[in-house]
């Protein structure tokens, strides 16, 4: 069913893979409740909507778009949610932009059922594919350091170094070398390795604990946060969130797409410039994104800690159904993934790794060519510096044609990058971010 041989895989690499993913994004069911409690979403509304639009998304790319690409809330568009939204709004309610929510999702839906899906896939450009890529594993690798306490933040260079002597750091550092050796010596399933050697560590130093148990019974909401879809489109007229629906519509799209790439090239599933079943993969996201509004959670993404999974021979669909399996366990032992993913000394190093084996990609970029090279230079530089893919893939897609058209070679742009290039141009300059 997953075509598992002829990806170069093996059931148990996948399984491990699956394992190594879920880990690395696990931090997610217990961080996005506590940034929509912000907004006033009840956390165990938020919980199992979190919950619930990753099994679905995730199980959707595994089983029909066939790819190792796990789905679920995406961190920053909750706190646009959060804080952009409904907290900016005076009078609107966590349930009304829930609303906006779900008609983004309604046309992302309608929208990934079109050609446009798989066009937009085709023409990105190769130097911004490569550069997204690249860009992603900074990004990742910098949110490894941030989480870990290796970087921490500074009054006036923003970065700097963190306390080498804190047990977060040197835990991070005996995860680091632990997965490094494995890798070194070639050894299968060696950042999942890392990770679980990193929490025996954890566990004797008295760093990680189960206080709170193992098993708890999860509790479904009382109510759902989008009842009567036309209610919903009506919400958004009255409060006249139009450009909040381009936000989620957008940022989403683009969100999805460039991690997509990205994971499938780390992974060598592109066939040249052409995804497979790229159609599949929005289509999976824009799913996620309507359930996950009508249960109460922030729209979704493709999830960028996929890669940590691909890095461990993860390549086809059983990586994103044993992901998904292990987010529906996970409703069951929430105190369990609660004290993992509390302790991100854990993931950290993962995360690092799988940044320095994207960063690969910028040996596919034409550096000779100032209109090839600049625009995967801002696309590389701004993923990590504004916490955002879809900024960067924004800026990329603004400067490209521009230094195109500079350089006389206009006409060899796509149609489409124009039309995004504006589209992305008036969200930078007019949407709150």
């Amino acid at each position: 069913m997953f075509n598992i041989k002829e990806k170069g895989s093996t059931v148990q690499k996948e399984i491990v893979a699956g394992l190594t993913t879920f880990f690395t994004m696990s931090y997610i069911i217990v961080v996005n409740p506590i940034i929509l409690q912000d907004a006033g979403v009840p956390f165990e509304m938020s919980f199992i909507a979190t919950v619930i639009a990753t099994i679905v998304g995730t199980l959707i790319m595994g089983l029909f778009a066939n790819y190792p690409i796990a789905i679920a809330p995406a961190m920053g568009l909750n706190a646009y949610f959060a804080y952009s939204v409904v907290q900016a709004h005076k009078g609107l309610t966590y349930e009304t932009a829930f609303a906006a929510v779900f008609v983004a999702g309604v046309l992302f839906v309608l929208l990934s059922l079109t050609p446009l899906r798989t066009k937009l896939i085709e023409v990105i450009p190769s130097n911004l594919k490569n550069a997204i890529t690249a860009g992603i594993g900074l990004f990742i690798a910098f949110i490894g350091l941030r989480m870990s306490g290796l970087v921490v933040d500074h009054p006036s260079n923003l970065v700097a170094l963190g306390n080498l002597h804190s047990p977060s750091v040197v835990l991070t550092l005996i995860g680091l070398a632990i997965t490094l050796v494995c890798l070194a010596l070639n050894v299968n399933g060696a950042l999942f390795i890392g990770m679980l050697g990193t929490g025996i560590i954890a566990t004797l130093m008295g760093k990680l604990s189960f206080n709170k148990g193992i098993v708890a019974v999860p509790k479904l909401p009382e109510q759902l946060a989008v009842t009567h879809p036309v209610d919903a489109f009506q919400d958004v007229v009255q409060f006249g969130l139009y450009a909040v629906v381009f936000s989620f519509l957008l940022v989403t799209l683009f969100d999805t797409t460039g991690t997509v790439l990205g994971v499938a090239k780390q992974a060598k599933l592109m066939d040249g410039d052409h995804l497979p079943r790229g159609e599949r993969t929005i289509l999976a996201d824009s799913v996620a994104t309507l359930v996950g509004s009508i249960f109460g959670t922030s729209p979704t993404s493709a999830y960028i800690e996929s890669a940590s999974g691909v890095a461990t021979g993860g390549r086809t669909g059983l990586t994103a159904v044993v992901v998904a399996l292990l987010f529906a366990a996970s409703a069951f032992f929430s105190p369990l993934v609660s004290a993992v993913s509390g302790l991100s000394a854990i993931t950290a190093p993962a995360l690092i790794v799988v940044g320095s084996l994207m960063m690969g990609h910028v040996a596919n970029i034409k550096w000779d060519r100032i209109d090839e090279a600049f625009p995967a230079f801002l696309v590389i530089l701004s993923m990590p510096l504004t916490s955002s893919i879809a900024t960067g893939i924004a800026l990329g897609f603004v400067s490209y044609p521009l230094m195109k058209l500079f350089k006389g070679e206009g006409k060899n742009v796509h149609p489409l990058v124009y039309v995004f290039s504006l589209l992305f141009l008036f969200q930078l300059v007019f949407l709150p971010h």
